[in-house]
């Protein structure tokens, strides 16, 4: 990773210890809901997204870095909470995808923000379950 991947990095991480515990709050918020790979524990991450049929888009804006990509990889069973309801899926890293492309599919200021402070995207696809 560049000097300048790693600044954009440990800046974006700080402003979202402080920014995420309040957007887990908002009941309209988009969470992720992974396992903590060593804590097994239920762990809720804000992300912009998007549902595209019986699937659920999103790009992480430090590719493999991220926490919750690090627990899909230990555990692909994810919920997503969109428009305060919880859905349960199968998460699918997908690191051929074009994510600069994924974004302008997404179209959302999220995505700009990640087009914007990101380094190493990755795109996700969450195959929701029929309910």
């Amino acid at each position: 990773m560049t000097r300048d991947h790693e600044t954009k990095y440990r800046r974006a991480t700080a402003f979202q210890r402080r920014l995420n515990p309040i957007m887990r709050r908002l009941p309209l918020q988009t969470l992720l809901e992974t396992t903590g790979r060593t804590s097994g524990l239920p762990r809720r991450t804000p992300v912009g997204g998007r549902r595209i049929g019986d699937a659920f888009w999103i790009v992480s804006e430090f590719g493999e870095r991220a926490q919750y990509i690090r627990n899909i990889k230990a555990d692909p069973r994810v919920r997503v909470r969109i428009r305060g309801r919880w859905h349960t899926g199968t998460a699918h890293l997908l690191p051929d995808d074009d994510p600069v492309a994924r974004l302008r599919a997404l179209r959302s200021l999220n995505s700009v923000a990640v087009r914007a402070i990101g380094a190493g995207l990755l795109t996700v696809r969450v195959d929701l379950d029929r309910e």
